[in-house]
């Protein structure tokens, strides 16, 4: 038989098995809806960020630019689509208004169109965006130029044009809208720059260094401005299935008019654009968009330069054998 203290023991053990369950339980439940609390305002938060905020895209025309348009329309910011054709940039209004028309927190986009590749042209085209709004609150700047050749058949002059596409025309925009969001103590400048930002691969000379003048122009822009509240964001693709290859000049200035095989096996401009818009919510800083070998290649030039350089030489032969056969 079974004593009275026996059970009284028994029974003190089930109540504090019981109780010790239950706080479990409830301190599980409470941190599952602490968690699911946080995540709610944090997306509300990613949300709201982009719905009305004043996004300037250039290069919106074409390719990734243009699913940036769509993604960014469709999350209700108000958009200032820049570009070099204005028949391309009234079609691609034409196109965002008649795809959202039931939806009531979407906005016409308005349009700017100048070149790049004019200094004479980003002041007065920086004017126009601010007479838009009146404000900008994210500035994307999409708009670019690829290149192929050796570097010993390439011109300095399309060295120049390049990196005035690339590299100054971008930093003069910037340098032109940066005020009117220090003023404001608000904004946010995007650089879409590339994988070829950080590592060198042979025969693209002119496009990888103003992409690595790029990376190295918005990091030093980060730093300087973080004081006065202005986020800066810097977005590193791989491949995308662009037409990029294609409109790339080559050591002549002529156009290429080829996509690579690379290129066409890349990534949809679609997904790209849906990261970009998900890299701007959250803030953040510096983003690779690349598959597994492009991202270990980075690390492989910082850890084992000597194995990576060995790497581009060979690649560099090859390339060259393809060519010449």
């Amino acid at each position: 038989m079974v004593s009275s203290a026996t059970r009284k023991s028994l029974l003190k053990g089930r109540v504090m098995d019981l109780i010790t369950s239950t706080t479990v339980l409830s301190l599980l439940f409470g941190s599952l809806g602490t968690f699911g609390l946080f995540w709610l305002l944090q997306w509300m938060r990613t949300k709201a960020y982009l719905r009305n905020a004043v996004v300037v895209i250039t290069g919106a025309t074409s390719g990734l630019g243009r699913e940036c348009a769509k993604v960014f329309h469709a999350a209700g910011a108000k958009l200032v689509l820049c570009g070099r054709n204005v028949e391309a940039l009234e079609e691609l209004t034409r196109e965002l208004t008649a795809s959202h028309a039931s939806q009531r927190h979407t906005h016409k986009p308005y349009t700017v169109t100048f070149d790049l590749a004019d200094p004479k042209a980003i002041t007065a085209a920086a004017t126009q965006i601010l007479q838009c709004f009146g404000y900008v609150d994210i500035l994307v700047n999409n708009a670019g130029i690829s290149y192929r050749g050796t570097i010993l058949d390439t011109t300095v002059d399309v060295d120049k044009r390049v990196m005035e596409i690339n590299y100054f025309g971008p930093i003069a925009l910037t340098k032109a809208l940066l005020p009117s969001m220090i003023k404001r103590r608000q904004g946010h400048v995007v650089a879409i720059s590339s994988i070829q930002g950080r590592i060198s691969i042979p025969y693209r000379s002119a496009y990888a260094a103003s992409k690595h003048a790029t990376q190295a122009f918005f990091d030093c822009l980060r730093a300087e401005i973080e004081q006065d509240g202005i986020k800066v964001t810097v977005i590193s693709p791989g491949y995308i299935r662009t037409n990029l290859s294609v409109n790339a000049v080559t050591a002549d200035g002529s156009r290429y008019g080829a996509m690579d095989k690379n290129t066409a096996q890349g990534r949809s401009p679609a997904e790209v654009a849906q990261n970009i818009l998900a890299a701007v919510k959250k803030k953040r800083k510096d983003v690779i968009l690349a598959d597994l070998v492009p991202s270990l290649a980075i690390y492989l030039r910082t850890l084992a330069p000597g194995v990576f350089f060995s790497i581009m030489a060979s690649r560099a032969k090859k390339e060259q054998k393809s060519k010449t056969s």
